[in-house]
């Protein structure tokens, strides 16, 4: 499908993955509207980018309808991609008792019926879009190789990017009538700024665990990767690890 003169959604997208994949869709001649909290950088953002920004949370109906009447307003709407989400850390029992249900229930929340959230309302938006080559679309979501190999304490974490995993094939197979495909990247190690906070000897214990390159992920490899799946037609209901073929152990 054709970058050039269409409109893209992007959530989570006023840092790492999310602002990477905007950058690139941009430099590819999309148009893009991007969705963050109120509470983050996404004003500025846009306004570098040359972009629109919509505020609102991934959970509420009315936020992305929000964000997707802008993105009607600048023409084609052929694109979603889903970065926004949340990371946990604690063990189903540990030092202080059972894992906090209201915990669990806020990351299943955001990452798994956030990334529906998005899905279903943008697809309704995307089969009004004409067709071209009986393509209307694609959606381009974003789990974890935590969905696959769960690290001690990311329970929460990897129940709700195992959902948006077993999610991608039948919302692919929902959406083949109106033309519109389906696809989820699953990271690997990525220097974004959930890693903000960690040491450089952390750091480059996470690097030294990839078999290859022996670094950590890029984001501009994942938009890269998300590029390349909106131009590749033939790529749908499919989950593509980018992880330098990392496996990951318990801890």
């Amino acid at each position: 499908m054709q970058i050039a003169g269409s409109v893209a959604i992007v959530t989570g997208a006023a840092s790492g993955l999310g602002l990477a994949t905007t950058k690139a869709l941009v430099a590819a001649g999309a148009s893009a509207v991007i969705v963050d909290l109120p509470t983050s950088d996404g004003k500025q953002v846009a306004e570098d980018l040359g972009v629109a920004f919509s505020p609102g949370d991934v959970t509420s109906e009315d936020d992305i309808a929000a964000a997707l009447d802008i993105a009607q307003e600048r023409g084609p709407l052929r694109i979603a991609v889903n970065c926004a989400g949340v990371p946990d850390a604690a063990r189903v029992v540990g030092k202080h008792g059972p894992f906090p249900l209201a915990t669990f229930r806020k990351v299943v929340e955001v990452n798994l019926i956030g990334t529906f959230n998005v899905i279903r309302l943008a697809a309704e938006r995307i089969s009004a879009t004409d067709e071209i080559d009986g393509e209307r679309g694609v959606i381009v979501n974003t789990a974890s190789i935590a969905a696959f190999d769960g690290l001690i304490g990311q329970a929460a974490y990897s129940a709700s990017k195992g959902g948006v995993v077993g999610l991608t094939l039948p919302a692919a197979r929902d959406l083949a009538s109106i033309g519109v495909r389906v696809m989820t990247i699953a990271p690997g190690i990525i220097d974004t700024p959930m890693l903000a906070g960690v040491s450089d000897e952390f750091r480059a214990g996470l690097a030294a665990g990839v078999p290859f390159p022996k670094r950590l992920g890029l984001p501009a490899e994942y938009a890269q990767l998300a590029v390349a799946i909106v131009e590749h037609d033939y790529l749908n209901g499919e989950v593509i690890r980018m992880d330098g073929a990392l496996r990951m152990a318990p801890r």
